[in-house]
């Protein structure tokens, strides 16, 4: 499915009070919206994913899956600083008609979701049904239930927290040393970065699965073996993989976005701003995690007023809320048929 794009003419101010002279925002659309309005499901998407959610969240959006395009009107939009259609360091300035690389602007998680409303408003989507994401998805989600909580009636996070935590702020400071110490990063090319990007990648994969994955899926299979092992091959493997569809700057700046989420800055705190989410929240968390720590939803489900919480047990690490499909639809399922009064969903565990 091709994806659309929303044109916002006007100057955007980021939080930071520097100025876009322009925006655009690509975004995919499935389905239609029903008479009562009331269908709308916004999917806020991680770090590197894009607007084309049946592609990358199989087995939980799609014709046959829980989120289908006949029940529902899904809206995915690119977030700021992605290369998939929105606005990003790759874009041309309208100011030099170059692009800006390094001389873009930093932003923030509440600038994604500033994105995401004025291309709500351009939608004519006065209410979100469903609202979710994982990771730096469920970042922006649980931020706008909190910048704007009368519009959100139901709110989904998966594997996100509150505030992005020092223990991932140094994954992502680690990334972009690595990124730093290639020299073409500061070429001003498109390909900038390009080796630095792979390293980068690579330390991220290390917290994205778990020290059980890679012994289950890496080991090898002889003892004789002394180099070329699986396991670095799988580093390099994914490392080239990311390179070859993304960007180095775009990755800069959204790792730097991530570090910014704190819902408690200028909000007398992080547990005053989670009492302002006024939607039935569903938190999820996966035991294995070790990027967001399972205390970290935790944490969310306690301080938002109107939670649930359950708990998914995952070989797969931080990245089972991609593959996990099948007990995630069981979760929710349950969570749409639960009196949400501080619960936990208790009997859809899954080994």
């Amino acid at each position: 499915m091709s994806t659309e794009i929303f044109k916002y003419n006007k100057p955007f101010e980021l939080e930071s009070g520097k100025q876009l002279k322009e925006l655009q925002i690509g975004y995919n659309t499935y389905g239609k919206l029903n008479k009562n309005a009331d269908n709308v499901v916004w999917v806020c998407h991680a770090l590197t994913a894009n607007s084309d959610v049946f592609d990358w969240w199989k087995g939980l959006f799609g014709d046959n899956d829980y989120f289908n395009p006949e029940d529902y009107f899904i809206v995915c939009a690119n977030i700021l600083g992605s290369h998939y259609g929105t606005t990003c360091p790759l874009s041309t300035n309208p100011v030099t008609g170059q692009p800006y690389y390094l001389s873009f602007p930093e932003f923030t998680v509440r600038d994604m979701v500033k994105a995401h409303t004025l291309l709500a408003d351009n939608l004519g989507i006065n209410d979100i049904e469903i609202l979710l994401g994982g990771s730096l998805g469920g970042q922006q989600a649980v931020e706008w239930a909190i910048t704007q909580p009368e519009r959100i009636k139901n709110l989904i996070l998966i594997a996100s927290n509150a505030k992005h935590s020092p223990w991932g702020i140094a994954f992502n400071e680690s990334q972009r040393l690595a990124i730093s110490a290639d020299r073409t990063f500061y070429s001003n090319s498109p390909d900038g970065g390009q080796k630095g990007l792979k390293a980068a990648r690579s330390v991220a994969l290390l917290s994205y699965r778990n020290y059980k994955t890679y012994s289950v899926t890496q080991q090898e299979d002889e003892d004789s073996v002394t180099d070329s092992f699986k396991a670095a091959s799988y580093q390099n493997y994914q490392g080239q993989k990311l390179v070859n569809r993304y960007n180095a700057y775009s990755y800069w700046y959204l790792s730097k976005s991530m570090d910014s989420h704190n819902v408690g800055r200028g909000r007398h705190g992080v547990e005053k701003a989670l009492s302002l989410v006024k939607a039935r929240t569903l938190v999820i968390g996966l035991k294995s995690d070790v990027l967001f720590p399972i205390e970290e939803q935790q944490y969310l489900f306690q301080h938002i007023p109107k939670a649930v919480f359950a708990e998914l047990e995952s070989f797969y690490g931080h990245d089972g809320f991609l593959i996990e499909t099948e007990p995630l639809t069981k979760i929710m399922t349950s969570f749409f048929k639960t009196d949400v009064k501080g619960k936990i969903i208790e009997l859809q565990r899954t080994a």
